[in-house]
């Protein structure tokens, strides 16, 4: 009989034992945790980003200051050329296809905003600096646009974290090849 009084007070610890870790780890009782990261700061996917901190300077160098068009520092040689293709191909022709048309695979989904024709006038009438920045920024909503007096159709997210300022700039040395063909 005293054994079966000590097993029955042991398997009643271990129940109440798991139930409390059962409670815990889905979440019953939620207990939250600086380290989580539901509550850490952050945006969403195609928010717009998050605004750079007062004075601070990028690790790589400032690009561009704020109020001042850049312009372009990189020659359009065949090295930069030919690197703002591959750079093309991999961050760009999702959307704006391999000729620059604006009909890559991901354009058939987008139904009510298009990705811009880079090879059409509106796109090669922008300067250097006007390409850098929608590169670097992104376009998201017209009325945000950077240039309130350039037509923009589509959204395209921010490349400032994906390419350094160099590959940005082979970028627009690669944009300004797409020329349309008659």
């Amino acid at each position: 009989m005293r054994l079966f009084k000590q097993l029955f007070f042991v398997f009643t610890a271990l129940v109440a034992l798991v139930t409390v870790l059962m409670i815990f780890s889905y979440d019953v009782i939620k207990i939250d945790w600086i380290v989580f990261m539901e509550i850490q700061p952050s945006y969403g996917t195609q928010e717009e980003p998050r605004a750079v901190p007062a004075r601070s300077i990028p690790v790589e160098g400032a690009a561009y200051l704020p109020g001042v068009e850049p312009g372009n520092p990189v020659a359009a040689d065949e090295v930069s050329v030919s690197r703002g293709a591959q750079l093309f191909s991999v961050n760009c022709s999702q959307c704006h296809g391999i000729d620059g048309k604006g009909n890559g695979t991901i354009a058939a989904f987008l139904v009510k905003k298009k990705p811009a024709d880079l090879t059409g006038a509106a796109a090669q009438s922008l300067s250097d600096g006007q390409i850098f920045m929608t590169i670097t920024n992104g376009v998201f909503k017209a009325e945000n646009s950077l240039f309130p007096d350039v037509e923009f159709s589509g959204q395209c997210p921010p490349l400032n974290e994906n390419l350094s300022v160099r590959e940005r700039w082979d970028v627009v040395n690669y944009v300004r090849t797409l020329k349309a063909q008659p």
